[in-house]
C-alpha cells in the first residue's frame, strides 16, 4: 500500500432530481455522519459515559451561482415527494490513481435562499435538503448506507440485532 496522500478530491458535479448540473454548482456540502450521545453515569459507575442512541438527522446542501427553475421547482412538493440527489466525485492519489466516489442522496427540498442580488456579481443561492436515505460508493464498492431503519457498513448491519428483537426482519 502507498504511503502518498490518497483519494483525494479533486473535483464533483452533481445530478438533482436526475438532471444533470455540470457547470452549475459553486459547491455542495454532503451531510455529516453523525452519532446521536448521552452521558450516562448508574450507580456503581465512577465516572460517566456516552451512549450511543441512533444517529443525527441527515442534511444536504447547494451553492448555485444561478437562479435554477428546476431546482426551484422542487420546493413545496408534497409529502412522499422524494427528490434523488446523486453527487459524484474524483478521487485523485498521488500515485496516480483515480477512482470515483458516489454519493446517492434522498429527501426534499426544505429551504431556499435566494441571497442578494447585485448588478455585475455572481448570485449566491442556497438550497438544503432534509435527506431520508444516503448511500457512499467508492470505486464502486459500497461503504456505507443509511435509511431510517438501519446503518449498513460495508454491506453489514449495524442494527441487525436490534430489528430482528423488534421482529422487523
Amino acid at each position: 500500500m502507498s504511503k502518498l496522500p490518497s483519494f483525494l478530491l479533486r473535483d464533483c458535479t452533481a445530478w438533482i432530481d436526475r438532471v444533470s448540473k455540470l457547470g452549475q454548482i459553486g459547491d455542495v456540502t454532503v451531510p455529516a455522519l453523525g452519532i446521536k450521545t448521552e452521558e450516562l453515569r448508574n450507580s456503581g459507575m465512577i465516572k460517566p459515559r456516552e451512549i450511543h442512541l441512533g444517529y443525527e438527522k441527515l442534511e444536504f446542501t447547494v451553492k448555485l451561482p444561478g437562479v435554477d427553475p428546476q431546482v426551484y421547482a422542487l420546493f413545496g412538493l408534497k409529502p412522499g415527494s422524494d427528490t434523488q440527489i446523486i453527487v459524484t466525485g474524483a478521487l485523485v492519489s498521488e500515485d496516480g490513481t483515480t477512482v470515483n466516489a458516489t454519493l446517492t442522496l434522498r429527501g426534499f427540498f426544505k429551504g431556499a435562499n435566494g441571497g442578494s442580488w447585485k448588478p455585475g456579481e455572481l448570485g449566491e443561492n442556497d438550497h438544503s435538503f432534509a435527506v431520508h436515505y444516503y448511500k457512499m460508493e467508492i470505486a464502486g464498492e459500497p461503504i456505507i448506507e443509511v435509511d431510517d431503519f438501519d446503518v449498513v457498513v460495508r454491506g453489514q448491519s449495524q442494527r441487525g440485532d436490534i430489528n430482528q428483537a423488534l421482529l422487523i426482519t
